[in-house]
């Protein structure tokens, strides 16, 4: 037998007890055959044997981004990128340069819009019909949960101010009952959403492989979708009939809070659907909001008074649907961010009892002792995202969302440190679009709890950094078991996942770190970025 590609570096990280230091990987098909040392992999290679020197570079286990949105991402990106406004006027720009780019009966679109852009003001629509006028206009917030509406686009759209809906979403008016254009959470949201003019299935296809191309570019050969777009597999197996995705997913389809529970076997139905690399596991659901638009669900209300309840008009029915898809062996990942939530969520997988699958909490951005207790007696998950402290969150707590909770709720912010010292298996991940899938940069914020290339942030909870092979297995072992799978190692038999850095991240300082270069991404046992120093190589080997 010869390996179809050996790959070799400065240095294995196997994921795995071993203490043999390799320094390279050889694959045949879609699995590896053996790792060690140069002269060991000699053997393996042949002379139709791809082998590939990536220098000093560290070949791990290929990454998992743990949670994100790639094919709702393609409507949630359209238009502006506002995610760097942080001032009326710098939003006011953005938004006419896009504009001035625009066909005269084209909707002026954004995406990434965040509370700091309104410079502590209320969030409204007169920036939009200032700058649009006549045209309709509709900006994405940065979070996904939320929309602002020109009056424009709001009157097209039917939208009244009184609509009322299955979950809390909601249309925001003011004192007076005038629609400020705020539209909160999804149902809301779609409202306006659904008389935007859409891409076209051919755009649709193409804008996607480009999305989960960037992804293996930033370091990730594997991603968790926490939703199943109308059109997710027509879009995967359109891409599949002509070309492999360059990363693989696991998508896990929406039980929407207010859906009735009869559902439940809709979702049951489609586990196991697949491509060649794409998988249909699992239930994504949702307890509750965000805290900066005010619908998480808190103990305590917010500072203006929001943030009081359960996404869920009906909360009581979200154990029910647990338990039926956990009869079925169908695990869950549950959207939980306020300390309610993220409390009523964790003792509703604790109370299931002798469980069938795995249950993981999602974001848990706020999280109070005794219910971190029971994630850990109760065997609960847990899976997070850095780059949301780290990106929206100040030291000095001059954030929206700091501002929000107040001093003593913020000092419950984004405990990963807390959550591993538990015991608790921590996946990590970027929650694409909300922040980028940046492997590095996630790796680097959870170490040093700032942004890694912002050197002058302080630290938000510097005592919740996380060590470096604890940041690693978010990625690696982490990543398969909080999802009741075995996975993220580079041992004989292994799926041939790898991903490639210029540093290694386990001595990096996590500055470097956040800035190393992805030399190489492996799919099972399929080059998709990058080949440094390549050779094909007679059967004496290389040296």
């Amino acid at each position: 037998m010869t390996a179809d590609l050996v790959v070799f570096g400065g240095r294995v990280v196997t994921m795995v007890d071993d203490d043999t230091a390799p320094r390279g990987v050889a694959i045949v098909g879609d699995r590896v055959l053996d790792y060690g040392s140069r002269e060991r992999l000699d053997r393996w290679i042949g002379p139709t044997t791809r082998v590939i020197d990536v220098g000093d570079g560290t070949i791990l286990p290929g990454f998992v981004d743990c949670h994100i949105h790639p094919v709702f991402g393609i409507g949630l990106t359209r238009g502006a990128d506002l995610t760097g406004c942080r001032s009326l006027d710098a939003l006011r720009e953005a938004l006419e340069v896009e504009r001035a780019r625009l066909d005269d009966d084209a909707w002026l679109l954004g995406w990434g819009l965040q509370p700091a852009a309104f410079e502590g003001g209320e969030v409204v629509n007169d920036i939009l019909d200032e700058v649009a006028g006549d045209r309709p206009a509709f900006l994405r917030y940065f979070d996904a949960h939320g929309a602002l509406a020109s009056t424009s686009a709001l009157q097209r759209a039917g939208v009244r101010g009184d609509e009322t809906f299955s979950d809390s979403s909601r249309v925001v008016v003011d004192g007076t009952g005038r629609l400020t254009g705020a539209l909160l959470e999804a149902q809301a949201i779609a409202l306006v959403e659904g008389a935007i003019p859409p891409l076209d299935f051919a755009e649709r296809a193409e804008r996607l492989y480009e999305i989960l191309f960037h992804m293996a570019e930033a370091g990730f050969t594997s991603g968790q979708v926490q939703d199943l777009a109308p059109d997710a597999i027509a879009l995967l197996e359109a891409i599949e009939a002509e070309r492999d995705l360059p990363i693989r997913l696991r998508m896990s389809p929406w039980f929407e809070p207010g859906t009735d529970l009869a559902d439940v076997g809709r979702l049951i139905d489609l586990q196991g659907r697949s491509g060649r690399n794409w998988t249909v596991r699992g239930v994504k659901t949702m307890i509750d909001g965000t805290i900066d638009n005010g619908t998480a669900w808190l103990h305590r209300p917010d500072a203006f008074g929001e943030s009081t309840s359960s996404l869920w008009l009906r909360p009581d029915e979200y154990p029910v649907a647990l338990a039926a898809l956990d009869a079925a062996g169908v695990p869950t990942t549950t959207h939980a961010i306020g300390d309610a939530g993220v409390a009523f969520v964790a003792r509703a997988i604790a109370a299931v009892p002798e469980r069938n699958a795995t249950h993981r909490v999602e974001h848990i951005e706020v999280l109070t002792d005794d219910v971190l207790e029971v994630f850990r007696a109760g065997g609960v998950t847990a899976s997070m995202q850095p780059t949301h402290c780290t990106h929206f969150l100040r030291s000095d707590q001059t954030d929206n969302w700091s501002v929000r909770l107040g001093p003593e709720r913020t000092a419950l912010a984004f405990r990963t440190r807390d959550i591993v010292d538990a015991g608790v298996p921590l996946a990590l991940g970027s929650d694409w679009p909300v922040a980028p899938s940046d492997a590095p940069g996630i790796l680097a914020d959870a170490q040093l709890r700032r942004r890694h290339d912002d050197p002058d942030a302080g630290p938000v909870g510097a005592d919740q950094g996380l060590t470096q092979i604890e940041a690693l297995r978010g990625f690696t072992t982490d990543a398969y078991r909080t999802i009741g799978e075995e996975g993220g190692t580079l041992e004989v038999g292994a799926l041939a996942d790898l991903t490639v850095l210029s540093v290694d991240p386990l001595t990096a300082d996590p500055a470097a770190l956040g800035a190393a270069e992805v030399l190489l991404t492996v799919v099972g046992g399929r080059v998709v970025v990058g080949a440094a120093r390549e050779s094909m190589p007679s059967s004496a080997g290389v040296g």
